[in-house]
């Protein structure tokens, strides 16, 4: 009998709906070479995911750089077009999940989960060779024909949900901006004890006023063009302007007395809404840098906005489209450039270009 050449890789065997599967650690250096990559090898009818998106790779493979002592990266799932050979360590009995696997090298291994992180680990081990030497966990599934990988595909998206972007900032450990917003968030004046941790949408009947990742957004927006500037430094400013926002939108401070419930503040008015709070960001990075010993005066006008959502003379096309808030990027600048105006601040060229635009009624991009 003509001798095949295979793999071997340690496993663990389990059971799934009354089918054999096997968990193995890969070495990262053997994922580019034994997992098809190229779309255009499969036909659509055999493709088991959707197609690359490869603006996505160089991040994650940047990622896996950037943290070489402490990434995470979650298993690959594969399906493997071929028989194999499970030899279990010891006995023959099939309550021993611990054994080598043999597949053929003939067979193919198609990713039904795990293509962008498969691609990234190909583009960082350019870079870093050494770190082929570390391992992921692959787990395959056999598939003959390549019949179920599809399903599979389907099957393990079915229920998966991205986390909010306001859990993401609060489970965010690394990037300085997600730990300049929950400290802005637990200090500021402006925002403690008012702010949604977790979730980046507020019911009518929730008691904060903020979320997590509108502070973000507003934050990030406030200290464009300041990443230079030490962390602590970035922090007293942020903290010291929305403090002094927050002097001059009583129904911030009706809130924190308890004069106001939040549910009733976000009904009636935009202020505490995350595309107020991104142009409010825009409107402070403005004023730091051209007004840098007088923007605390130049905010004094944000007391005399009508800022409630009934206004749709004011806000209707800018901050609102058709009574609904919407935070697209036009609108946030559209709004940034009418709190600017009301403010009797000046606008930039491309400000100015969005503004005429708007003003003729033709979207901007």
């Amino acid at each position: 009998m003509k001798a095949e050449f295979e793999y071997v890789f340690p496993a663990i065997r389990g059971v799934q709906a009354g089918r054999e599967y096997y968990v193995s650690m890969c070495p990262l250096r053997l994922i580019p070479k034994i997992f098809i990559f190229d779309e255009e090898e499969l036909v659509p009818e055999l493709r088991a995911q959707r197609r690359l998106n490869k603006s996505r790779v160089p991040t994650i493979s940047r990622y896996l750089l950037k943290h070489k002592r402490d990434y995470v990266f979650s298993a690959l799932t594969a399906s493997i077009d071929s028989d194999v050979l499970f030899e279990a360590a010891g006995s023959e009995s099939k309550d021993n999940l611990l054994g080598v696997l043999h597949i053929p090298m003939s067979a193919r291994f198609i990713i039904n989960d795990g293509q962008h992180r498969r691609a990234a680990i190909e583009m960082a081990l350019r870079e870093e060779p050494d770190l082929g030497d570390e391992t992921i966990a692959v787990v395959f599934f056999l598939d003959v024909g390549l019949e179920r990988c599809q399903q599979m595909f389907a099957d393990l998206n079915r229920y998966a949900v991205r986390p909010s972007k306001s859990l993401e900032v609060l489970y965010e450990h690394r990037e300085d901006m997600s730990k300049l917003a929950k400290i802005v968030a637990e200090r500021s004046l402006a925002f403690r004890e008012v702010v949604e941790p977790e979730k980046s949408t507020l019911s009518p009947r929730s008691h904060k006023l903020f979320t997590l990742s509108a502070i973000y957004s507003a934050s990030e927006a406030l200290l464009q063009g300041y990443e230079s500037v030490p962390f602590d430094e970035q922090l007293d400013i942020a903290i010291s302007y929305w403090d002094e926002v927050s002097k001059h939108i009583p129904e911030w401070q009706l809130v924190r007395q308890k004069k106001m419930t939040s549910g009733d503040v976000r009904q009636d008015f935009i202020h505490s809404h995350g595309i107020a709070l991104h142009a409010l960001g825009n409107l402070g990075n403005t004023l730091l840098k051209d007004y840098p010993e007088s923007w605390q005066d130049r905010l004094i006008p944000l007391g005399q906005i009508d800022w409630s959502r009934s206004n749709g003379m004011l806000w209707e096309g800018r901050a609102m489209i058709g009574g609904k808030l919407s935070k697209t990027t036009q609108n946030v600048a559209l709004t940034t450039n009418l709190i600017k105006t009301l403010l009797d601040l000046p606008l930039t060229q491309e400000e100015q270009r969005v503004e005429a635009a708007f003003l003729r009624g033709e979207h901007v991009s």
